[in-house]
């Protein structure tokens, strides 16, 4: 099977900006990186359609995770976000629970088998006292 990757992100962000009718987005185990994810996010601050994104399995650490979480302060739609299985640690883990203070749309956020350990959930918890988000961090 032929990998998305970084490149094909690019080309899928582009893509992501005009789409008016696109609500979920299923980008599992394509080989997305911090290059890849930063273009998504770039292109999930301007959607208004997307509801649910999937970058499960791939190789998306903090730095993907921290741009992933500055698109979350500006998207108004996306509901579901499945980071599971990447290589988030602390840091990024920091950075989408700041988003999360701000975000007020999102439901459900998996962060399962990541790296991050209980510092990073220890920011996620303090956020989530206020928030109706579903958590999955194992």
């Amino acid at each position: 099977m032929d990998r998305v990757g970084d490149e094909g992100a690019q080309r899928l962000a582009a893509a992501l900006e005009q789409n008016p009718t696109l609500i979920t987005l299923n980008l599992r185990y394509t080989g997305i990186g911090n290059n890849g994810a930063q273009l998504l996010a770039k292109a999930l601050e301007q959607n208004q359609t997307l509801t649910t994104l999937d970058l499960s399995i791939n190789r998306i650490g903090s730095e993907g995770a921290q741009h992933l979480g500055k698109a979350l302060e500006q998207n108004q739609t996306l509901t579901t976000l499945d980071l599971s299985g990447n290589e988030i640690s602390n840091l990024g883990v920091q950075h989408l629970a700041k988003s999360l203070e701000q975000n007020q749309t999102l439901i459900t956020l998996n962060l399962r088998g990541n790296a991050a350990v209980s510092e990073g959930t220890q920011h996620l918890v303090h956020v989530l006292q206020d928030k109706r988000i579903q958590f999955q961090f194992l």
